[in-house]
């Protein structure tokens, strides 16, 4: 019996189907046992040790020792967009073939952005955290209708969110070398969506061309008391420059939900115009089963002719 390795730390939890589909199909599923994400050791270790014929794979690194621990790996199915954390040129050279859910996340990614900009414009967690130290505190909001909004990145999260901000009232511009035209965002160049938006969001993929894309100078680029929002990918966001503006007053707020680091212990937490989340940007109950089946599916089409 073929095995799948399913390194992911939560699937198949929120609906059995992705499982039951794999088992149908004559598959040894082997769960990651740790329940959260994994480090390169551990998943060579898990990989080593099961010898896996297909993975389905979270945002662990998968890099080429990982990959050559197993001879008998085919296919790699990315349960998410992101294709960071795997070595696609040790996969293709190896001759594994790699596959991502671009479809699931994009609804879940989109709605916990709007989540976020509204979020932080009225100050709910300010106000809520004040509710459970015993206090009323009131802060003074702002509204997202008439405000600027700023997408850098207009893939399919990006223009989905465009879309939905069409709703609210509020300018859009778009700012991504791979898209110079859209029929939802003005599009314009970096430097005028930085300095143009009252609220600034990131969804780039990350690579080491990303790496610290809002880094001190061009943070300082953003309209003063401006917001920030990431729900992309950690490693985005230089978090050194991003706390030094929010505590002198460049920047009126951020929101991040993912980290260069995992869970994240930074000084962010301190802040009281940060709101601040767990990577949980797919975690909505919908968008997790359909991203698993889909994961499945990839990796079915190969693996099963």
């Amino acid at each position: 019996m073929h095995k799948v390795l399913v390194t992911t730390s939560s699937f198949g939890k929120m609906d059995h189907s992705p499982l039951n589909k794999l088992k149908e199909n004559d598959f040894e599923v082997i769960l990651n046992p740790f329940g959260r994400k994994l480090g390169e050791q551990e998943v060579l270790d898990l990989v080593s040790e099961h010898q896996p014929t297909g993975l389905i794979a979270g945002v662990e690194p998968l890099t080429e020792a990982v990959m050559k621990s197993a001879p008998s790996l085919r296919v790699i199915s990315r349960c998410g967009i992101g294709m960071d954390s795997v070595d696609l040129d040790a996969a293709k050279k190896i001759g594994i073939t790699v596959a991502n859910t671009p479809d699931g996340p994009t609804i879940p990614v989109v709605e916990l952005t709007i989540g976020m900009i509204l979020g932080l414009l009225r100050q709910i967690h300010v106000s809520d955290a004040s509710i459970r130290e015993s206090a009323w505190e009131r802060p003074m909001g702002g509204l997202l209708c008439g405000k600027t909004v700023g997408i850098i990145g207009c893939g399919r999260i990006g223009t989905r969110l465009a879309q939905t901000l069409q709703s609210f009232d509020c300018a859009v511009l778009g700012s991504d070398p791979a898209m110079p035209k859209s029929p939802y965002v003005q599009m314009v160049n970096l430097e005028r969506l930085l300095s143009a938006s009252d609220i600034i969001t990131l969804h780039l993929p990350y690579s080491s061309g990303t790496h610290h894309f809002m880094e001190a100078h061009r943070i300082s680029m953003m309209k003063q008391g401006a917001y920030l929002i990431n729900a992309s990918r950690g490693g985005l966001v230089d978090e050194d420059a991003l706390v030094k503006a929010l505590k002198n007053g460049r920047l009126a707020g951020a929101a991040l939900d993912c980290f260069e680091h995992e869970p994240y212990q930074g000084p962010l937490k301190e802040l009281k115009n940060t709101l601040l989340t767990a990577h949980i940007g797919s975690y909505a109950r919908e968008g997790r089963v359909m991203m698993e089946n889909q994961a499945v599916d990839n990796l079915l089409s190969v693996l099963v002719q």
